[in-house]
C-alpha cells in the first residue's frame, strides 16, 4: 500500500505545500502544476511535477508520465488538452501513453471519475478553489495505491479529510 499527495494550483502559497507533506507523510508527491514556484525549490525535491499556465520556469516539464507503485502516471497541468471544456483531449493522451491514472489541474474544480478505463483525478486549487466545493477553501488528494483499488481521499488545506468525498476505483 502507498499514499500520494496530489495537490495543484497553489499559486505561490508555498507553505501550504509545506504543511500538507509535513502533516500527511505521503510516499509520492505530484503536482499538477501553476505552483508559480522555481523548478529548483526545495520542496520538488523527490516530488513530480508539471508546469501550468501560470508557471514561468521552462525547466519545469509540461507533461510527466512515470510509473510509479506499479502504476502508470499521465502528470499534466491539463490547460493544453483544454480541460475547461471537456476531457476529450485528456482521455486521447491517457491512451497515447497507456496510463491507469490521470492527474490534472487549471480549472481549480475537483473531480474523480473514470473516464475510458482511466482515473482521473483533479485535487482542486489548495489556494484557489472554484465551484461546487470553494467553501472548503481548498482541496487536495490522497490516492491511497492498494492491489486491487485506487482509493481517492480529498483533504481540506488543514489536512482534514473531507467525509463526503472519498471514492474507491477497481483496478484492472
Amino acid at each position: 500500500m502507498a499514499r500520494w499527495l496530489v495537490v495543484s494550483d497553489n499559486h505561490g502559497d508555498r507553505e501550504i505545500l509545506v504543511s500538507l507533506r509535513q502533516a500527511l507523510k505521503p510516499d509520492a508527491v505530484f503536482h499538477c502544476g501553476d505552483s508559480e514556484m522555481e523548478a529548483a525549490d526545495p520542496w520538488f525535491k523527490g516530488a513530480y511535477v508539471v508546469q501550468g499556465n501560470m508557471d514561468f520556469d521552462s525547466e519545469l516539464p509540461l507533461v510527466e508520465t512515470p510509473t510509479v507503485d506499479g502504476c502508470k502516471v499521465l502528470l499534466t497541468h491539463g490547460h493544453y488538452d483544454a480541460v475547461h471544456w471537456d476531457l476529450t483531449k485528456l482521455k486521447l493522451h491517457a491512451d497515447e501513453v497507456q496510463a491507469d491514472l490521470v492527474f490534472f489541474g487549471h480549472t481549480h474544480e475537483l473531480a474523480a471519475e473514470v473516464v475510458g478505463g482511466h482515473v482521473f483525478v483533479n485535487p482542486g486549487s489548495i489556494s484557489q478553489p472554484r465551484g461546487e466545493y470553494r467553501q472548503l477553501g481548498g482541496t487536495c488528494a490522497v490516492v491511497t495505491v492498494t492491489a486491487d483499488h485506487w482509493d481517492v481521499q480529498y483533504y481540506t488545506r488543514d489536512a482534514q479529510p473531507v467525509t463526503d468525498l472519498d471514492f474507491s476505483f477497481k483496478r484492472p
